[in-house]
């Protein structure tokens, strides 16, 4: 049976290009203070499409950590402080606006209405993630809430998945873990989880699946899916 369910953010309950493409053409803009050679280059980098303003499935940014993004843009601009610039990528980010992948609200509270126990396991910083929680109504729904800044570490690893068993008191075999990224799926696996892979993120069906118990157009599908399997203790 499954008792709990922790889920990535960006990608997951958010639809990634539509909430962070516009976005990060902005922040490379500003970043390279308007350089067309540095804005090209590190838009390469971070394999940010400028014409369509999303990005390539191989992008680090989809699954990356914020101290790992800084220091990819360090590599084209080397003059920038780590801290200054994480600082400002934490603080843009907690102000942008979230495009839901279903209705977040109605969602969760179906799930609660499960006998659900509920997790959010983030690369993004804890802080931005709670504000975009907060904006979204929903974060009085989670037991816990981690970014890679938590203390648990980020993913692939998966101490933020034994985190959230720990302070629910489920197995993991009691679990899902549900993402948008491979990095998300390998994370549950190394925690003992089933996984769940979505496609409202850059991956594509053919990436995740080797790696997911299924994959889903979005989140909507998962309570379906558990009454499928048999998963859910009604």
């Amino acid at each position: 049976m499954i008792k709990g369910i922790i889920f990535d953010k960006d990608g997951t309950l958010f639809d990634f290009n539509a909430t962070w493409g516009a976005w990060t053409r902005g922040m490379l803009a500003a970043e390279t203070g308007g350089d067309p050679v540095l804005f090209a280059r590190l838009a390469d980098a971070l394999g940010y499409d400028v014409e369509t303003a999303t990005f390539r499935p191989e992008s680090m940014v989809i699954a990356s950590t914020a101290g790992e993004l800084a220091d990819k843009i360090r590599t084209v601009l080397p003059d920038l402080e780590t801290d200054a610039l994480l600082a400002r990528m934490n603080a843009a980010a907690a102000a942008v606006t979230q495009i839901e992948a279903v209705p977040l609200q109605s969602y969760f509270t179906q799930l609660r209405g499960l006998g659900l126990s509920l997790g959010i396991a983030t690369n993004d910083a804890e802080a931005p993630a709670r504000a975009h929680l907060g904006r979204a109504g929903i974060i009085d729904q989670f037991d816990f809430i981690a970014g890679y800044d938590s203390g648990h570490g980020g993913k692939p690893a998966p101490g933020q998945l034994h985190a959230f068993c720990a302070q629910t008191g489920l197995d993991v075999a009691h679990c899902l873990m549900v993402g948008d990224s491979t990095h998300d799926l390998h994370a549950g696996q190394a925690a003992g989880m089933r996984t769940i892979g979505v496609l409202t993120g850059p991956a594509p069906h053919e990436e995740l699946a080797p790696f997911a118990d299924a994959v889903l157009p979005d989140i909507g599908g998962i309570p379906d899916w558990l009454k499928s399997e048999n998963l859910l203790a009604l």
